[in-house]
């Protein structure tokens, strides 16, 4: 009997193996698809404008005397009749103020900007007796305005929480927040008949198309009027 050899072990048909290029090895055999975590996305609530009396409502929460209480008017004062954003207003100095001419310096702006806002007598009266009171607290002009007793900057996060909870002492049930004193400020420049460019030059946009789109988002008069005059007599 002839002597079996190792090659009479091995398949009869030899397997190749086929070394492919790296991307018809892809192809054929991706690899497994990797899901990424997606966060949800924040719902975006529509903008609630306070009326006159709610606003009044609101400062009157604050109280008339307590120094803290004087210093939360002013800041929704200012809020209210000048538009600023809540990062701008806290970080206004006292230097950045003119009450008797009726103007506020913003700095710094969204996107660097600077600008110079228009504020009315009756708003520059209530910060103006926030500024006398901080002035006998010992602060002064190297602290910002909106600051703590102590002269330390304020936080947004604080103007928040304050804010919901006046709005609740004040029996207010609207979302009552820094921007939505924003959205109020123009909302009302708009039913006085204030020119948009004058609007976008205080809410410091880029330009007036982006006015456009907020104050139509903010109060779409257009729209509702457009459709009120439409008349059915099908009913």
């Amino acid at each position: 009997m002839p002597r079996e050899t190792s090659r009479s072990h091995r398949s009869p048909t030899p397997t190749l193996r086929v070394v492919l290029p790296l991307q018809m090895e892809c192809r054929q055999n991706p690899p497994p698809t990797l899901h990424p975590t997606t966060t949800k996305p924040k719902r975006r609530l529509p903008p609630e404008v306070l009326t006159d009396d709610e606003v009044c409502a609101l400062m009157r929460a604050c109280g008339r005397y307590a120094p803290t209480g004087l210093r939360s008017r002013a800041l929704i004062a200012l809020l209210y009749r000048s538009g600023l954003r809540i990062n701008e207003a806290l970080s206004l100095y006292p230097k950045d103020l003119d009450l008797t001419e009726g103007c506020i310096r913003v700095l710094n702006g969204k996107g660097g900007r600077s600008r110079t806002v228009g504020l009315d007598p009756g708003a520059a009266a209530v910060i103006e007796r926030w500024l006398d009171a901080r002035s006998h607290l010992g602060l002064c002009g190297r602290h910002p305005v909106f600051c703590t007793l102590r002269g330390q900057a304020m936080a947004a996060a604080y103007v928040r929480v304050m804010l919901k909870r006046l709005a609740a002492r004040a029996g207010i049930d609207k979302r009552v927040h820094a921007h939505g004193l924003r959205h109020t400020h123009a909302a009302q420049l708009r039913a006085e008949g204030v020119d948009i460019a004058i609007i976008s030059r205080q809410l410091g946009h880029a330009s007036i198309t982006t006015t456009a789109r907020y104050l139509d988002h903010l109060a779409p008069t257009a729209v509702i009027e457009a459709m009120r005059r439409r008349r059915w007599t099908g009913a």
